[in-house]
Order: structure tokens, then C-alpha cells, then sequence
């Protein structure tokens, strides 16, 4: 199911908080994510929601797209999938490579 970013996420909130704040606008909603950083664990101020409509989508992302949410206005677009990223050598020669191209610099 596509998914909708949510950008500006007040830091105190939670996934709870954000699945209750799109479903008060009357949207029907599945799921909400919030991205935590993995070394602090602090969220990093967006997340995903998908709606059980599909159809929705887009009434959604005119509808609460510069919303506030605790105070501060929220960035709400279709959310694009995540581009490939390449696959990492074997035996450290990444990182090999990487101090390689450093030094010829």
C-alpha cells in the first residue's frame, strides 16, 4: 500500500499521537511510523502513515499538508520508495576503497 510522508514531526511525539492526529481529520488509518535515529534513538522528525483507503491519498495530502501539529506546520506528501543502494564489497574492500580514493585526492 502506497504510504504518505509526514515531515516536521514534533520530536515528543509518538507513533500513537500521530496515527490519532490524521485519523481526527477523518482519515482511516492503518499504520504510522515514526524514524528514530539509530545511534540516539530521538526521533528524526518525519515518518510514514498508510491510510485503509487508498482513494484517500491524495484528499489527505491536500487536506493536511501545512496542518500544525503541536505547533509546528507538517510537510505531508506521497512518499517515493527508497532508491537502490549499492551492495557493499566483500572483506572490508569498501572501506579499502574509500581511504584509497582519499588519498589520491
Amino acid at each position: 500500500m502506497p504510504k504518505i510522508f509526514m515531515g516536521n514531526i514534533p520530536n515528543a511525539s509518538s507513533e500513537v499521537e500521530l496515527k490519532h492526529w490524521v485519523e481526527s481529520y477523518g482519515f482511516r488509518v492503518e499504520s504510522a511510523e515514526i524514524i528514530y535515529d539509530r545511534m540516539t534513538g530521538r526521533s528524526r522528525g518525519f515518518g510514514f502513515v498508510t491510510l485503509l483507503d487508498e482513494a484517500e491519498i491524495q484528499k489527505a495530502i491536500t487536506q493536511l499538508n501545512g496542518r500544525l501539529m503541536e505547533g509546528r506546520a507538517l510537510t505531508v506528501k506521497q512518499a517515493t520508495p527508497l532508491s537502490p543502494r549499492p551492495k557493499p564489497l566483500a572483506n572490508g574492500q569498501a572501506k579499502l576503497m574509500h581511504l584509497g580514493e582519499r588519498r589520491r585526492s
